[in-house]
């Protein structure tokens, strides 16, 4: 498989098979999308993948504890074009399990499947100081893509998520992270359930009319 073809078969999976990648297989990911490139080779990212009963531990932790952010993964009042966005990919997300707009518990209960991993046996917790800036925060991101395509080329799923910021100070404790650190996002990691509807649904693209331009090119 090509980059291309990973960057084309890589999509958020929201159930997983209960069949774990083995640790030579995650620990070979996380070494090598470290290769990916951060502004003066600074690397800020701090990762731990958890499985078993240390994944157990900290999720029953998490199920047991009130969030302490609401959410910070938008902008508050959201603008166009990105509001319509967001709401339609929610919607179509719901749409593709039956949940409608008026079903309340079942909504709910979706959401609350972020705090398993969506089932999903492997867990990585990504942490950054909490000093770092806006660039780092760019490098971060490009090594979590760098790591979702590797998981791609070697048929394994991801869903990164940051779902898992809302527990930022219990997660620090319970997974020991020097301190000053954060958690930035988390990732569940598997292989897919290829027959869960849910992982039929794939999210649109915007157009590039929408957001790019190319000047002083001959066509």
């Amino acid at each position: 498989m090509n980059v291309e073809q990973a960057l084309q078969a890589r999509h958020s999976v929201r159930a997983f098979l209960p069949r774990v990648p083995d640790a030579a297989t995650v620990s070979d990911l996380m070494e090598k999308a470290a290769q990916a490139a951060s502004g003066g080779n600074m690397q800020p990212w701090r990762v731990l993948a958890l499985t078993g009963e240390p994944l157990a531990e900290v999720l029953a932790a998490v199920a047991a504890a009130e969030p302490e952010e609401s959410s910070i993964s938008y902008p508050p009042q959201l603008w166009e074009p990105y509001r319509s966005r967001r709401f339609e990919n929610g919607e179509d997300l719901y749409r593709s399990i039956g949940i409608g707009r008026d079903n309340k518990p079942a909504r709910l209960e979706q959401l609350a499947r972020n705090g398993r991993f969506f089932g999903a046996p492997v867990g990585l917790f990504v942490a950054m100081e909490q000093r770092m800036g806006p660039a780092q925060w760019m490098d971060l991101g490009i090594y979590l893509q760098s790591f979702m395509l590797l998981a791609s080329a070697k048929g394994l799923a991801t869903c990164a998520q940051g779902f898992w910021r809302r527990y930022s100070n219990l997660l620090a404790e319970r997974l020991e992270l020097p301190q000053g650190y954060q958690i930035a996002v988390g990732m569940a990691l598997g292989y897919e359930d290829c027959s869960a509807p849910i992982n039929s649904w794939r999210s649109s693209r915007a157009s590039m009319e929408q957001w790019g331009e190319l000047k002083g090119f001959a066509f």
